[in-house]
């Protein structure tokens, strides 16, 4: 991977450990904040379109089509994470999902987009998948409440088990955008924002019956929103620039050196149980990643 590359994708890492961690501090918030983080995102960063190379060579067909699906996943994810967030711990959820994501993407790209990562990629999938179990263990509360409905379903703490659907929806949705901006030409700031732009739609029908709730949520969060509508789409805009010059089979991976960013805030200001062995988790999974990487 390039020496760009690599530098927009660990400026990624923190944009995203940035808004993961606002993000979890609003997680009881839920939809209404989606509602506004979307809307506030798209608001900053459309007037960025005309300086970061328009809409590039995308015709408004292709355009249409790649937003609106990565749009709907988009939201998808947002929704598993906002409720993974609520029910389990900040490093249990992130580094769960931040370790499923990339080593599925690794997979789909050598399956569908015909990347070959070398053998030394494959064992980082070895130790990544090792560390994403070292940190499902770590979280499982001391005391385990059997009442929790994930719990009884599948006898594992929620925190764990929405990480690993958030991670399916990451690959999924970081495939499919790599396919569109490859496949369609557009840029990845117009990409970005129009993805944003079909998201408020989808968030409206599904938060309509709540909508009394919008209001009050700007008024008591919009500190946080300004900095979510800043740090979240930034975050991604980087990693859809970078995907564009190097393999998404190594960007993907990379990426995640975030991991180590949030479980270290998790551990010290959040006060998670067991902050050591989370963080040596954490560095099992970039472990991992490196190997990814270098592979």
């Amino acid at each position: 991977m390039s020496t760009t590359a690599f530098v927009l994708v660990f400026a990624a890492a923190f944009a995203h450990a940035a808004w993961n961690i606002i993000a979890h501090g609003s997680s009881r918030t839920g939809l209404p904040f989606l509602w506004w983080g979307s809307l506030i995102s798209m608001l900053m960063w459309v007037g960025v379109i005309p300086f970061t190379g328009g809409f590039g060579a995308a015709d408004l067909r292709g355009f249409l089509a790649g937003a609106g699906v990565s749009a709907v996943l988009h939201v998808a994810y947002m929704l598993v994470l906002q409720r993974g967030y609520t029910v389990g711990d900040l490093s249990t959820v992130y580094a769960t999902a931040r370790g499923t994501g990339p080593m599925l993407t690794v997979l789909i790209a050598v399956l569908f987009l015909g990347e070959r990562p070398a053998p030394l990629a494959l064992l980082g999938v070895a130790v990544l998948v090792c560390g994403i179990v070292a940190i499902g263990f770590i979280g499982r509360p001391l005391h385990t409440d059997m009442r929790t409905p994930t719990r009884k379903i599948l006898g594992m703490d929620p925190g764990l088990f929405y990480g690993l659907v958030t991670g399916v929806a990451i690959a999924t949705y970081t495939i499919w955008d790599t396919h569109a901006l490859r496949e369609w030409g557009a840029t990845p700031v117009a990409f970005m924002v129009g993805c944003l732009a079909l998201e408020i739609p989808i968030y409206t029908l599904v938060i309509w019956k709540r909508r009394g709730e919008l209001m009050p949520t700007l008024r008591e969060q919009w500190k946080r929103l300004i900095a979510f509508g800043f740090f979240s789409p930034l975050s991604y805009i980087l990693v859809l620039t970078a995907v564009t010059i190097a393999p998404v089979s190594l960007v993907a991976p990379v990426r995640e050196v975030s991991v180590v960013l949030v479980s270290l805030f998790g551990a010290i200001v959040f006060k998670e149980h067991r902050p050591v062995a989370r963080v040596a988790a954490s560095v099992v999974v970039v472990g991992g990643v490196v190997l990814l990487s270098i592979g």
